[in-house]
């Protein structure tokens, strides 16, 4: 071999088109992710939030209509009985509040389901306050003092945790982690059922590290610390699982449906920060359907809404995770037939060279 055939020549200059074709490239992707992270934000509006209100009917529908009049669209009104029965459909998260009427006018809030319209209603019970006596001087009702109306928290965030930033912090970094996990999983370690093996174990880890981190040291997340460890492990799992299972289906290609899907798609609509209702319909709904949303709901649920129905949630993070690991199991045995066809045919082309030799 002469010196000229050992020397690797060095790769032609990249052409100017394809430098001006990845720059606009570029350029879109920012775009898209901007206007991804954004839109939730710009978009969102403070409407048909669930609220409950019982007492006798005509005063019901006297409060409903000043209500809808006074803020339009804002509340999506539902009825309830009595006080307990209030207190009931909002510790089952069906409401975020309620305006009880009658003898003991109050209003009730939850700032553990949403900080925000927790301050939306308890700004309503002066301005109820003040409607009442003003009704009441109308009929020439005297009363020795004003009827007032207090607002009760009936679902308050932890004093560990007053204004529920830890909590809503903790989204977005299940969101990186669990795609962290596929993606490197699915870089470093060849092997389909190995890739499964090292998201399982990585999960299992980290879910109890971060449940310490959350609950034990910031004290954001509430409720029993092992349910919280499985809730967390099983939304990184659902994340990095699919991405494992694409990859190992496709290719390293499959890596990008992590960013694509969970980041770009799932996260700013999984109403981690905001309540559902405040996107624009129906994403807040679609974004439950994604491991962002219901991991997110179902670590809220389980700090401060023991009562309220959690198996949708369950049943999401589950579902994600077992595609990515049957996806996995169909690359895997893709791959295992694909490599038993080239050692049957890498022996007979052998054979015929031999021959023809």
């Amino acid at each position: 071999m002469s010196n000229a055939d050992s020397i690797r020549l060095a790769p032609p200059p990249t052409p100017w088109g394809r430098i001006g074709a990845v720059g606009l490239i570029l350029a879109v992707v920012v775009s898209i992710m901007v206007m991804a992270f954004a839109w939730p934000s710009v978009t969102s509006a403070v409407k048909s939030v669930p609220l409950a209100v019982a007492g006798p009917d005509a005063a019901v529908q006297q409060v409903e209509a000043a209500l809808a009049e006074s803020a339009p669209d804002t509340f999506a009104f539902v009825d309830a009985s009595d006080r307990a029965d209030a207190v009931s459909q909002i510790e089952t998260r069906e409401v975020y509040g309620a305006i009880i009427l009658g003898d003991a006018p109050e209003v009730l809030t939850s700032s553990a389901a949403s900080p925000i319209v927790s301050q939306l209603l308890t700004g309503i019970a002066p301005k109820l306050a003040a409607q009442l006596n003003a009704a009441l001087a109308a009929q020439g009702v005297a009363l020795a003092e004003p009827v007032s109306v207090p607002a009760t928290d009936v679902v308050p965030l932890a004093d560990t945790d007053p204004r529920g930033a830890g909590l809503t912090a903790a989204a977005f970094p299940l969101t990186l982690g669990g795609m962290l996990g596929g993606i490197l999983a699915s870089i470093l370690i060849v092997g389909a059922w190995r890739r499964v093996v090292a998201i399982t174990v990585y999960v299992v880890v980290a879910g109890f590290s971060l449940t310490g981190i959350l609950q034990g040291w910031f004290g954001a997340l509430q409720g029993d610390y092992l349910v919280n460890v499985g809730a967390i492990a099983l939304t990184l799992l659902a994340i990095s699982a699919t991405i494992v299972g694409v990859a190992s289906l496709v290719g390293r290609a499959g890596i990008a449906v992590g960013p694509v899907v969970f980041l770009l798609i799932a996260n700013p609509i999984s109403a981690a920060t905001q309540p559902l209702e405040f996107l624009p319909q129906p994403w807040g709904l679609i974004g439950q359907w994604f491991p962002p949303g219901a991991g997110a709901t179902l670590l809220r649920d389980l700090s401060y809404f023991p009562d309220a129905p959690t198996t949708f949630p369950w049943l999401i993070l589950t579902g994600w995770a077992a595609v990515g690991i049957v996806l996995a199991l169909i690359g895997h045995f893709r791959a295992g037939v694909r490599m038993d066809v080239e050692n049957e045919i890498a022996p007979a082309a052998t054979h015929v060279g031999a021959h023809a030799a």
